[in-house]
């Protein structure tokens, strides 16, 4: 009987958004090219919907299992359904999802999202995993919100975390620093495209942070700064942003600034949607959320990633990453507008060398089977 690695995460709550379930499905996939039986286990609650609503949500049931069965996943999976008096499942019972993963090598709980004790207590191995760095180490240390839970291990894709420079708080913590896996297979170099691309929120879930004296506030807060951004490049640059009509006047700011904005649910509306907008990008340009650039704790995103491994060169916003992973050919950072477009011109320059490059970069320092494999090791 093969070793299995369960991983917990909240997919289900978030339907039509191609790129988050892309989060879950790298780790997933990965572990199963290692080796390992995997397990996906989320959770929804009633209390998360509006009274009244239909129990169990038909969209969020059909988005998880519509994600899970294209990929050989429809038999691996355990949505766990959390409703008064109810402790019922879609997927694999509850009773199958113990045993699993009571026979798991480790149990990784992206965000802490499980909270379901029980299932908590069967792993022989528990092991928080951050992929939002700066957001729940601030919140702990403020005391707003016990994050981190109980675990075995902790793991966050802030590479520099718990380094000099970073001004994430490490709460005590040992960190693991774990780069964003992508599944080489999954994300074959592709012919170059036509604009450079990113898909993003513009304030996202969370709100902006006071912490020791300074506001870590969220990608409105440095996007604004890049408005203006294609006026100084010939690149096309398009942006998938999804931003509340409320901010109407930040999308014309944008608009008149030379941005194509597209809205994501248009171009990335399911994992397949995705992957075909990423690879019919000819690269990224990717502003990051204040937060990461303020507190550089290292954070890259798994999008910018799954770019690399495309073949498409990455400009990425520096939040401390480029102290870890050699920029320069492939990925380059950017902290000004101005550097932004030298970083454009230099890869126009010569984008057959980037975009090699930024394949080859990939294969090296993000492929899965490296990331999973020393994470595990790290980790156990």
């Amino acid at each position: 009987m093969r070793e299995t690695v369960a991983v917990a995460g909240s997919l289900a709550q978030r339907p039509g958004r191609g790129g988050h379930a892309w989060v879950f499905l790298q780790y997933l996939l990965g572990f199963r090219r290692l080796g390992y039986d995997v397990l996906f286990l989320d959770r929804l609650a009633a209390e998360m919907f509006p009274p009244g609503e239909q129990w169990p949500p038909p969209g969020p049931v059909a988005w998880l299992r519509e994600t899970m069965a294209p990929h050989g996943l429809g038999s691996d999976y355990c949505l766990l359904l959390e409703a008064e008096g109810s402790r019922e499942s879609v997927g694999l019972s509850r009773a199958e999802a113990l045993e699993r993963v009571r026979r798991s090598t480790v149990l990784l709980d992206v965000m802490g999202f499980l909270g379901d004790e029980e299932l908590l207590a069967a792993a022989p191995r528990r092991v928080f995993l951050d992929i939002d760095p700066g957001f729940p180490q601030m919140w702990q240390q403020l005391g707003l919100h016990r994050s981190f839970g109980d675990h075995d291990a902790y793991a966050t894709v802030g590479l520099r975390v718990g380094k000099v420079g970073s001004r994430v708080p490490t709460c005590g913590v040992e960190w693991i620093a774990t780069p964003p896996p992508v599944v080489l297979d999954e994300w074959p170099a592709t012919a170059e495209g036509a604009a450079y691309t990113s898909i993003a929120t513009w304030r996202g879930p969370f709100e902006p942070i006071e912490f020791e004296g300074e506001t870590f506030g969220l990608r409105a807060h440095q996007m604004r700064r890049f408005a203006k951004l294609p006026a100084a490049t010939d690149a096309p640059l398009e942006l998938a942003l999804d931003i509340d009509p409320a901010d109407a006047a930040d999308s014309q700011s944008l608009r008149d600034g030379g941005w194509n904005l597209r809205a994501p649910e248009d171009v990335a509306g399911s994992p397949e949607a995705y992957r075909r907008y990423l690879q019919g990008s000819r690269g990224e340009v990717g502003v990051a959320k204040d937060m990461y650039v303020r507190s550089r704790g290292g954070w890259l995103s798994d999008r910018s990633v799954a770019y690399l491994a495309s073949g498409k060169p990455v400009l990425a916003q520096a939040t401390g990453f480029e102290l870890e992973i050699e920029a320069g050919a492939g990925l380059l950072s950017f902290s000004t507008p101005e550097e932004a477009a030298e970083a454009l011109a230099a890869v126009e320059s010569d984008y057959g060398r980037h975009s090699a490059a930024a394949r080859e970069l990939a294969a090296e320092r993000f492929g899965s089977d490296r990331v999973l494999g020393e994470l595990l090791e790290a980790a156990t």
